[in-house]
């Protein structure tokens, strides 16, 4: 008599895009620590990938450029998402998740943000829950503060720690993302801000509903980024990188992303971006240099 074979489920893929930060204003220091924040964010075309095999207990492989850096992170954000969300769910089934991890670690993208909010995408399906389920919501800002906007992975205000997301609709420009291979903790620069909890700073300038190309960009260039300064003392080759983005025919703006160390550049289209990459990374090719799309 034949045993009874039972199909191994189907691997479960999702992608986890790189989070720029537009604009990134620090409002101030709550009294529990966290920082109250106002940024505008959009969504790369490049990013990590993740896969969940479902079924048996909870495991993360490592693939791709960036599988060395993370290999002694026994904390690594997705399993860390895949606990949270399992404490909110009883009899989650969870499983085995695999990274394709092509971002730079700790480069302000959000990479590691948007591979937990990945693996709650998948565990969602795995586990027939909506995506408009609040317990995902929950373990997405209790894993970290980036994750609820990634979770969404849409263009977005985000404000307070992370937990407010108002929907923007933001025109699509080419980018070129720009890492030259320097690690800056976001532990590091908050510190370097050196706020004391309690302290408050002031308020954003509220972003112009459905401006126009060039209106959207003249607002950009008003808002900065505050954590661009510590982040430069911490880092001063971010000055190497600026000029460079600069010297590239058609850059608009260009910033740093979240708590860095890249920078990034906006363009008319992704042909005037991917042109600008190649001269980038001709002349420095020790530097992480990706062409892109953001909206």
């Amino acid at each position: 008599m034949c045993a009874e074979f039972s199909p191994r489920p189907a691997l479960l893929h999702e992608r986890a895009p790189a989070k720029v930060n537009l604009t990134l204003r620090v409002l101030g220091r709550r009294v529990d620590g966290y920082h109250d924040l106002s940024s505008v964010v959009a969504f790369a075309g490049a990013g990590d990938r993740l896969a969940l095999a479902p079924g048996g207990g909870l495991g993360l492989g490592l693939e791709g450029p960036g599988a060395a850096t993370l290999a002694g992170d026994a904390d690594n954000l997705v399993i860390r998402a895949a606990r949270e969300l399992a404490a909110r769910v009883p009899g989650l089934a969870l499983g085995r998740f695999t990274l394709l991890k092509r971002l730079p670690v700790a480069a302000g993208l959000g990479g590691g943000s948007a591979d937990a909010a990945a693996a709650l995408r998948l565990l969602a399906r795995a586990n027939a829950l909506r995506a408009d389920d609040p317990r995902l919501f929950e373990a997405a800002l209790a894993t970290g503060s980036d994750v609820p906007a990634c979770l969404d992975g849409r263009a977005c205000l985000m404000q307070g720690r992370g937990e407010a997301l108002t929907p923007l609709e933001l025109p699509r420009f080419g980018a070129v993302l720009v890492n030259p291979g320097v690690a800056v903790p976001t532990a590091n620069v908050f510190r370097a801000l050196s706020l004391a909890p309690g302290t408050w700073r002031g308020h954003a300038s509220p972003v112009p509903a459905g401006a126009a190309r060039d209106a959207l960009l003249d607002w950009l260039a008003a808002e900065p980024n505050d954590l661009e300064p510590p982040a430069r003392a911490l880092a001063p080759v971010l000055g190497a990188v600026e000029a460079a983005l600069r010297a590239t025919t058609g850059a608009h703006l260009v910033r740093m992303s979240g708590s860095g160390a890249t920078m990034f550049a906006l363009y008319d289209d992704c042909r005037a971006a991917a042109a600008a990459a190649k001269r980038i990374a001709g002349a420095h090719p020790a530097w992480w240099v990706k062409p892109t799309v953001l909206g």
